[in-house]
């Protein structure tokens, strides 16, 4: 099939440390690399947010990168690029009737990615499928006034799921999320993201560590929702073991990073300070010796659309000690793969790391059950299967609500009257 990818703000190509990479650029990169291996054509379309990109790039996994003219060609904030996504919808049809590559399916990433998606379609018929990655009202819910997302954003997630084909969740609490929100549950197919399982494996090299130090690793992009603060916190409950965060900027940039102070200020606090080690952005081809070693992943964000992380470390073999919220539900098993705890709770956290910590024959039959849910469970094979049977459902069929037949609100705001 022909499948064209829409991920207006996270380019496959985004390199680590940057800003605006997080999970959905390594999801847009890997399942595109899994659906070309599959033997499907994919084009990725994603903003010009520089000046020198050039139109198209040859990605190394087989897929094409298409930079696509919406807004300034400079970097743009995520809840800022709204404005802009209307030409894109405009500049996706222009290109697919001129250039004679018409998709077979369109899959949208986020739902500004949706947005220019369904704007698209007034022009030119196709099919489309939609992935929010992570959901407004969540994020509402846990960030209150401090979200900075656009106010129309729960409006255009909740149209969406009307408007588009098929809406892919990645995990159960999402699917009762989109079903709170009133999307038809007909239209809701859960596929979880995968994980490299051949990269991210149990054996190969590790990456040096103090002798005899107990190593607690955790991953992520350096923003308070993710739990670092937690995380330092709880290490007063786990005497002599360090804690490793890879994630946020290069090491040299990391003096300058707000949350990097505040985590160092909050350990020296906490006189933890010693055992406090941030890394910063690690290239993608050394994160499995990161993993493997570790003697466990925490992952204890306050919430988590999917976590795909701990899904790498579970590959590795690591036990993950996981806050109970949302796909991290899913993925780890609580007294299986890991043990789940509640979110924004160190006292919780330290307790139950300690204590793994300190059982060895657990965390090595936690670690072996990882590696089997990893690949038996998540693999791209298996994600690429799944996905590839939602697309040929939704192509055999007339796309499901045209632009003139959606509801008032996204019809409104696709023709320009929000959008513009």
């Amino acid at each position: 099939m022909r499948i064209a990818m829409i991920s207006e703000h996270a380019s496959p190509l985004a390199e680590p440390g940057d800003e605006a990479a997080g999970g959905q650029n390594v999801h847009v990169a890997e399942l595109s690399t899994a659906l070309v291996a599959s033997g499907h054509e994919v084009r990725v379309y994603t903003r010009r947010d520089a000046p020198g990109l050039p139109d198209r790039v040859s990605a190394a996994g087989g897929f094409t990168v298409v930079h696509v003219p919406a807004g300034p060609a400079a970097p743009v904030a995520r809840d800022e690029l709204l404005p802009y996504m209307k030409d894109f919808g405009h500049w996706l049809a222009a290109t697919w009737r001129e250039d004679g590559w018409r998709p077979d399916v369109v899959h949208a990433h986020f739902w500004m990615s949706g947005v220019a998606a369904v704007t698209a379609r007034r022009q030119f018929e196709v099919p489309i499928v939609q992935t929010y990655h992570a959901l407004g009202t969540v994020k509402r819910r846990h960030q209150g006034a401090a979200d900075p997302s656009p106010r129309e954003r729960i409006g255009y997630e909740r149209a969406l799921g009307h408007a588009v084909d098929r809406v892919v969740a990645q995990c159960r609490d999402e699917i009762a999320e989109l079903r709170r929100m009133g999307v038809p549950p007909d239209k809701v197919a859960l596929v979880p993201s995968g994980v490299d399982t051949d990269r991210f494996c149990p054996t190969g090299p590790a990456t040096a560590r103090v002798p005899g130090r107990p190593r607690v690793l955790a991953v992520g992009r350096l923003v308070a929702r993710k739990g670092f603060h937690e995380l330092v916190r709880a290490l007063r409950a786990v005497p002599d073991a360090e804690c490793v965060v890879v994630g946020g900027p290069p090491a040299d940039r990391l003096d300058s990073h707000p949350l990097a102070r505040e985590l160092r200020d909050l350990a020296e606090s906490c006189r933890v300070s010693q055992r406090l080690k941030l890394v910063g952005a690690v290239a993608p081809q050394a994160m499995p010796a990161w993993y493997r070693s570790a003697d466990l992943f925490a992952a204890t964000p306050w919430y988590e659309p999917f976590g795909l992380a701990p899904l790498e470390a579970m590959a590795c073999g690591v036990p993950v000690v996981a806050s109970a919220v949302g796909g991290l539900t899913d993925t780890v098993v609580d007294g299986v793969t890991g043990l789940l705890v509640p979110p924004r709770d160190p006292r919780a956290l330290g307790t139950t790391v300690r204590r793994l910590l300190r059982d060895g024959q657990r965390r090595f039959a936690y670690g072996v059950a990882a590696v089997d849910r990893a690949k038996e469970g998540y693999s791209w094979s298996r994600a690429v299967a799944r996905l590839t049977a939602v697309y040929q459902a939704v192509s055999r069929h007339r796309p499901g609500i045209r632009a003139s037949e959606m509801t008032g609100e996204m019809a409104a705001e696709t023709t320009g009257e929000v959008v513009a």
